[in-house]
């Protein structure tokens, strides 16, 4: 069967919230619910995202869509707890002693200058801190259908973004939009609206690595895929500050070998089974 991004082809399923070690504060708003992760001074969010089903990539008329983002449906058959935001330099420094970032003038900056293999030291020390954690860098299915958070456009707000919404180089918007504000820099966590699912910067700010080796989509269906088992390099999601508008599409995957450290890569932290 075909792929299409229609409404109707996507759903989730309800699942309950599993318990989190070592975290607090277990709320429930109008995104849904959350729990609170505290380290020293410092405080992550997380948010419940329920398994279900969604259309990765892009359909062929997307307009700036690029050519490895073929539609394919896939299903997620467990939920996950996901960070509200990117891994800001506070929580980082909480747990690592240096901090790698350029931009380091509020600890609620994400941290950058971040290679994969940096991501992956924080999160086994965080879990070492911390027993029972289970913390690890979001699969790219994982991460696509928590940025969608249940929507098929271009990006979560809408066919077209603002440097209201969105944190990438204003001179350079995509889908006949006006030219706006360029910060020349990341910007604070939680400082931008959040998408339908009450996660912030999914789109744009700092690139945000995935666990999985970069491949080709397959044409077919596929349920919880985590990519190869072997590759040269590492999946980026998101877009950045620095960059035109259509790299913050939901559907833009990115990929630089997991040793590099742009000053535009950071993550955010998934908790869940492996």
């Amino acid at each position: 069967m075909p792929a299409d991004l229609s409404p109707e082809s996507f759903y989730t399923a309800s699942a309950d919230p599993f318990p989190v070690p070592c975290a607090s504060d277990f709320v429930e708003d109008h995104f849904g619910v959350t729990v609170v992760l505290t380290v020293g001074k410092a405080r992550q969010v997380f948010r419940w995202i329920s398994p279900g089903r969604f259309l990765m990539g892009s359909p062929v008329d997307e307009v700036e869509r690029g050519s490895a983002e073929v539609p394919h449906e896939v299903t997620l058959s467990q939920g996950y707890w996901l960070a509200d935001t990117a891994c800001t330099q506070a929580f980082w420094l909480a747990v690592w002693p240096v901090n790698p970032s350029h931009f380091q003038e509020d600890g609620n900056n994400p941290v950058e200058n971040v290679a994969w293999h940096d991501a992956q030291r924080f999160i086994a020390e965080l879990n070492r801190r911390l027993p029972g954690l289970c913390a690890r860098l979001p699969t790219e299915a994982e991460w696509e259908y928590a940025c969608r958070a249940g929507t098929t456009t271009p990006f979560s707000f809408g066919k077209q973004i603002t440097p209201e919404q969105v944190n990438y180089h204003g001179d350079y918007p995509c889908f006949g939009g006006e030219k706006g504000l360029y910060r020349q820099r990341t910007a604070p966590v939680a400082s931008l609206p959040p998408n339908p699912w009450g996660l912030y910067e999914m789109h744009g700010n700092v690139w945000e690595w995935c666990a999985d080796w970069y491949a080709e989509y397959p044409p077919e269906p596929e349920v919880d895929p985590r990519g190869p088992a072997f590759g040269r390099m590492r999946v980026l999601r998101g877009g950045t500050w620095s960059d035109p508008a259509r790299y913050a599409r939901s559907a833009t995957r990115s990929r630089i070998e997991p040793a590099y450290r742009p000053r535009s890569t950071g993550f955010r932290i998934v908790l869940g089974q492996r």
